[in-house]
Parts: C-alpha cells; sequence; structure tokens
C-alpha cells in the first residue's frame, strides 16, 4: 500500500473515532442508552469504521516503510 494511501487511512479511522466517541456522549445517544441499554447505530458504526481504517492505515503505514 502507498504510504500516502495509509496515511489518509490512518487521519480518517482517528477522525471517525472522535465522531464516534462525541456520538456516544450527545443527548440522543444518552436516551438510547436510557431506555434499550444500549448506543444509537450511528455511534457504533462511525466507532467500527474508525477502528478499521486506523488499523488498515497503521498496517500498511508499517509495510511501506519497510519495503
Amino acid at each position: 500500500m502507498n504510504t500516502p494511501v495509509a496515511i489518509i487511512l490512518l487521519v480518517v479511522g482517528i477522525i471517525l473515532l472522535i465522531f464516534g466517541f462525541t456520538s456516544m456522549d450527545s443527548i440522543n445517544s444518552s436516551f438510547t442508552k436510557f431506555f434499550s441499554g444500549h448506543p444509537t447505530d450511528k455511534s457504533m458504526w462511525l466507532l467500527i469504521g474508525g477502528a478499521v481504517a486506523t488499523v488498515v492505515g497503521l498496517v500498511g503505514f508499517t509495510r511501506g516503510r519497510s519495503v
């Protein structure tokens, strides 16, 4: 994987994680957690997508530098 692509994935992943954690602390998510016991789907997808993009970016960055 190209190093610039890996860096972009890493940055996008971190941004998605930040949005996911912020979304989990919103009032809407608080009401959903109160009544259902689970965070909103949007929060979960942001966290999952951010984690996947961050891991792929890190792997691509470390493999791109060693070659």
